[in-house]
């Protein structure tokens, strides 16, 4: 089978770069490459060409092999909507809500899901580069593991596995992993890359030596510390920042518990005139000229969270004093009157007000909108385009003011002062003719362009170009089936 895996020794090990790195080498090669993670867990998600939702990582990597995603490419994704629950995405679709306990006993359903939407993947493309989630050596999730080795051992492929040297313990974590599996998981582990390498390679050397020899298993390669890399991430937030120039706008946007889909704020964060500071909980709010209101998995439990840390009576100051506010989903809703959710759909059913900034309420209903939009920023040239990911349906007479035309559908609202905005649209900043006039509309008059999907691609192709440099491409290819070479 032409299929390989890339799974890590820890979470953020480097296995979701490796594996968009890879694609884009492959498909460089002129070979038919597509992504696939069995199962993620994350608040970042993408819609797909079938009218599915996947992680948003694995968008990218579809990006990195010049493919469109679909929703076969992550069959299972865990939305949490609590410490202990989330929403079960199986093949792009909303299944359910289970607690961890459930969703445990529910894995062989979902291997079943995992195992059709690979061979369906394999019947399209010439290769595939999966992805793990976590760590393989997980022992109390071992059973019926469908991330892993569990799809390892199904699909029968080489695993390589990637351990993080800049955490430190990195022999530790490679040595260890490797002796908590199963001797046919041994076996298929044909490999180690190390990730995210400073220093002088010859200081390493004697280690990657001794751990060639006291496993067996060669080390295809060491990968350097790639300072300023920004990608979609998988979940955490971003933190790099491209240098300023003096005069900036500055936004904020609150680290809501359940934050989803904050990449959105990847293209401010790289704007040189935008300063984005994301403020965590029981942070003092700093003055700003614009706050976002970012998108949520649990709406009503991120507003009661947002009343507690005192951002109610924060924007109302911020308004009286000319700022500005831009909500995105679940923050769009958050502007209404009320948050109405009957069934129960993102925590307790209830009923809850908003923060009563824009004529509107907002009812939560089953069956999630998913879609990819275009169309222009009302009363511009600007093009917009984006993606729609919400359970909620929200009427009133703010909606009679639309921030956008997608296809002559109005969407969003503008308040009278235009002081206040709000959409449903993610990935909004992306366009950078979008970018541009939103950015005005906040408040930066002089803004320059700046272009994402340009970004995106030119970190593509920094990846893949560090990889053919540092890894033994070759090796890797080998463990392929020649003729999907």
């Amino acid at each position: 089978m032409a299929t390989l895996m890339i799974q890590g020794t820890t979470s953020d090990a480097g296995k979701s770069t490796v594996v968009a790195a890879l694609c884009r080498v492959l498909a460089r090669r002129g070979i038919s490459v597509a992504p696939f993670k069995p199962q993620n867990m994350a608040l970042n998600s993408a819609v797909t060409v079938d009218g599915g939702e996947i992680g948003r990582s694995t968008a990218l990597q579809a990006q990195a092999a010049g493919v469109i995603p679909h929703s076969d490419m992550n069959p299972v994704l865990l939305k949490p909507e609590t410490d202990r629950g989330a929403q079960v995405i199986l093949r792009g679709k909303v299944y359910g809500h289970m607690d961890a306990l459930d969703y445990h006993a529910f894995k062989r359903t979902a291997q079943a899901s995992v195992m059709a939407a690979w061979q369906a993947l394999e019947q399209r493309f010439d290769v595939i580069i999966a992805e793990g989630a976590g760590s393989p050596a997980e022992i109390n999730l071992r059973k019926g593991d469908i991330a892993n080795m569990g799809f390892a051992e199904a699909a029968d492929c080489p695993v390589l596995l990637v351990g993080d040297i800049d955490r430190g313990g990195v022999f530790a974590q490679l040595v260890g992993t490797l002796a908590l599996l199963s001797e046919s998981e041994q076996a298929r582990t044909k490999g180690f890359i190390i990730n995210r390498f400073r220093g002088d390679i010859a200081l390493l050397e004697p280690g990657l030596e001794w751990l060639e020899v006291r496993t067996g298993k060669p080390v295809l390669g060491t990968l350097p510390y790639l300072q300023g890399l920004v990608l979609d991430s998988e979940d955490s937030i971003g933190t790099v920042q491209v240098e300023k120039q003096s005069q900036v706008i500055n936004i904020i946007v609150p680290a809501l518990p359940r934050i989803s889909n904050h990449t959105d704020f990847d293209p401010l964060r790289l704007h040189p005139q935008v300063a984005l500071t994301l403020v965590g909980p029981e942070q003092p709010i700093p003055p700003a000229d614009v706050i976002i209101l970012p998108g949520s998995k649990s709406t009503a439990s991120d507003l009661a969270w947002l009343k507690r840390q005192g951002w109610d009576n924060a924007i109302q100051r911020h308004l009286r004093y000319g700022g500005k506010v831009l909500g995105i989903c679940g923050g769009f809703q958050m502007l209404g009157e009320w948050v109405d959710d009957p069934d129960g759909l993102e925590g307790p059913p209830g009923k809850v007000a908003g923060l009563g900034l824009l004529p509107l309420t907002t009812r939560m209903v089953p069956g999630k909108q998913l879609r990819n939009v275009s169309g222009v920023l009302v009363g511009e040239t600007a093009t917009v385009t984006g993606y729609e990911i919400h359970n909620g349906i929200s009427e009133g007479p703010a909606l009679d003011k639309p921030l956008f035309d997608i296809n002559g559908r109005s969407e969003g609202s503008v308040s009278e002062d235009g002081q206040i905005l709000g959409t449903y649209l993610h990935g909004l900043f992306d366009h950078p003719d979008a970018c541009h006039a939103l950015l005005k509309k906040l408040g930066l008059a002089d803004g320059e362009q700046s272009d994402y999907q340009a970004h995106r691609e030119r970190e593509l192709d920094r990846l893949a170009d560090m990889l053919e440099a540092h890894i033994d491409i070759e090796a890797v290819l080998a463990l392929l089936p020649s003729e999907s070479r």
